[in-house]
């Protein structure tokens, strides 16, 4: 009897062990995704978005239109109203809002639209500067951003002829500033997608670009004036008398190195600021916004929060300046956006409005468009709040103080670099992977910081940090484990003096694993698979059976790959066998040869379910 209470005693306290373990967080528990409803007969493809004085939110479409959104905060009821005060435009891609008018990006043209009657319906567009466009598909145009003295800045894509182009029409991979009085002065070139840009609050200007030719993967840049960004297609211009610099396409070399050796050897090429890895922080990054609003919107204020169309979401990025040069880390911050996001604006009460479309672009929200809000609740999740790079490697802040105990832990921790190459071919592979070592760790006596002692860092290189064992003091895992720094610039400083107290408590350096292919394909299950491609962050462009940026798993099934196949164009993408869409596939030869023949022989296995219940 005695042996029955004791085991029933053990069995409680496990019981009581399980029940009180902390349920780890999700973004949604701080951060909420608001949606606007839009009627059945408005297609709001959001181009530009823009917050007018009066509460009101202005958005401008790719069909060509403005409308003005009353009631956008849902303040007393959830009724939306929409009013529709411009039309008849071209493939209106950006919007703003100064003294009593718009300004808004047509294809060809920069247009200030005003309301000269108040009734509440546009009846004068004004041609400020006519862009030249060729009828390129890709000859996208962006903006107005406007900077402190009153001038414009637009950004004007590259025409796309399976690399970008920009020779068909002027200042194409540009971003140019228009005066008030409707002249053009040339800024900055080597632009090839620039859907998203901004200035902070030092006057400095961003802006971010989609992965392509000489893109190796998506990355924000600052841009000051005679900045050449990277991508060569639109130098025919760089010989025009007004422009800021001279430099010709044959100047450029073309060998697959790294983009920092190719700036020891062009003048003007300027580095990203951040990189953000491909497929796994977004593949098609659109906006760059700071967060002004002193607390209202997010826990961190002053950082930038990037949105990216293919993955609908927004990350967050960190900035500091070494040596006079930018540079810092990304995150991700909140997910699941119902289409792909364009646009973001803050509305008054600091809450940020989203503006999204995914029509012939492809994005993980299922939506073809959409406009929500994005309101963070007030609660501190447990966050990488900075990260700054040291003579030795890096410190990291956090906003909650962190267990001394898995901070000292080496399997808290996994930390590697590399970088991409800089080519006319579309994307990069990762290359120069290294693992790295910590020889010492810090903790602060506040413990919100913890400085890294790394040996093998490299200038340039984009730094991966892994932090899946760090713990705050309620044992709470933290909300997002992996961030990405990249080191342009290694401060100056004093190193800290590796002690025995500085031990982490077993060796931290990281074995890469290597798996051998099995000679015979093994069907996974769909939860084993779904784990995988979860893990290589696959489901960004793909599914089960929907299209979403690329062809759904049971399309590739049908084309009768082999597995073998099926890993050689994972790695070596041809993008000429799926010429139905737009996004072209990245290599991914980062990815265990023995996790791709996996996911192979379960896409082989969805052609065989097909053939049985067609049966």
């Amino acid at each position: 009897m005695k042996n029955i209470h004791y085991t029933f005693a053990l069995l409680l306290l496990t019981f009581c062990a399980i029940a009180q373990k902390p349920t780890p967080k999700s973004e949604q528990d701080y951060y909420e995704i608001k949606t606007l409803p839009i009627p059945k007969e408005i297609y709001l493809e959001v181009g530009g978005l823009a917050t007018m004085p009066d509460g009101r939110i202005a958005v401008s479409t790719r069909r060509g239109e403005i409308w003005i959104i009353e009631n956008p905060y849902q303040l007393t009821n959830h009724q939306v109203h929409y009013k529709r005060f411009a039309s008849g435009m071209h493939e209106v891609l950006g919007l703003a809002y100064r003294d009593g008018a718009f300004y808004c990006s047509q294809r060809g043209e920069l247009t200030k639209v005003t309301d000269t009657d108040r009734d509440g319906v546009a009846d004068l567009y004004e041609p400020i500067y006519q862009f030249d466009i060729s009828g390129n598909y890709h000859e996208y145009t962006y903006g107005p951003v406007f900077d402190k003295n009153g001038d414009m800045l637009v950004t004007l894509n590259l025409a796309w002829v399976g690399f970008g182009e920009g020779k068909f029409a002027k200042w194409r991979g540009w971003l140019v500033k228009i005066h008030p009085d409707g002249t053009l002065e040339p800024f900055a070139a080597g632009l090839r997608s620039p859907a998203g840009y901004s200035i902070n609050q030092d006057g400095d200007i961003f802006y971010g670009e989609n992965q392509g030719d000489w893109v190796g993967s998506g990355r924000v840049t600052h841009l000051a004036k005679g900045d050449f960004a990277g991508n060569p297609g639109g130098l025919k211009w760089a010989k025009e008398p007004n422009s800021p610099f001279r430099l010709t396409l044959e100047e450029i070399q073309d060998n697959g190195a790294p983009m920092y050796e190719a700036a020891t050897k062009v003048k003007n090429l300027k580095l990203p600021a951040v990189w953000f890895p491909h497929a796994i922080m977004g593949i098609s990054t659109s906006d760059v916004l700071q967060d002004t609003t002193r607390g209202k919107f997010s826990p961190f204020p002053g950082q930038y929060f990037v949105a990216d169309q293919g993955q609908s979401k927004i990350m967050r990025m960190g900035l500091e300046k070494v040596n006079g040069v930018y540079q810092g880390f990304c995150i991700n911050y909140r997910e699941g956006f119902q289409s792909g996001i364009l646009r973001e604006r803050f509305g008054l009460d600091g809450s940020l409005f989203v503006g999204m479309t995914s029509r012939g672009w492809g994005s993980t929200g299922k939506d073809e468009f959409g406009l929500q809000r994005l309101l963070w609740n007030g609660q501190m999740p447990f966050e990488i709040q900075d990260i700054q790079a040291k003579s030795d490697g890096f410190e990291i802040s956090f906003t909650q103080s962190v267990d001394v105990a898995s901070v000292k832990k080496a399997a808290s921790y996994a930390l590697r670099s590399y970088i991409y190459k800089y080519q006319h071919q579309y994307g990069s592979p990762i290359i120069e992977l290294m693992n790295l070592k910590i020889s010492g760790v810090e903790v602060s006596a506040d413990k919100r910081k913890v400085r890294l002692v790394i040996e093998g860092l490299r200038q340039y290189f984009i730094h991966e940090f892994k932090l899946e064992g760090i713990r705050n003091e309620a044992g709470e895992p933290l909300l997002h484990e992996t961030a990405y720094y990249t080191l342009n610039q290694i401060p100056s400083g004093s190193k800290l003096a590796v002690q025995a107290s500085h031990r982490l408590v077993e060796t931290v350096a990281v074995k890469a694993v290597v798996v051998k292919p099995k000679k015979k394909s093994t069907v996974i299950s769909d939860a084993e698979a779904m784990a995988l491609l979860k893990k290589h962050t696959c489901l960004a462009c793909h599914a089960k059976e929907a299209k979403v940026v690329g062809p759904s798993y049971s399309d590739i099934a049908k084309r009768n790959y082999t597995d073998k196949q099926i890993l050689a164009l994972v790695y070596k993408p041809n993008p000429q066998n799926w010429p139905e869409y737009a996004t072209e596939m990245a290599p991914m030869s980062h990815v265990p040869a023995g996790d791709v023949l996996k996911i192979a022989s379960w896409i082989n296995g969805l052609r065989n379910k097909a053939l049985l219940n067609h049966d």
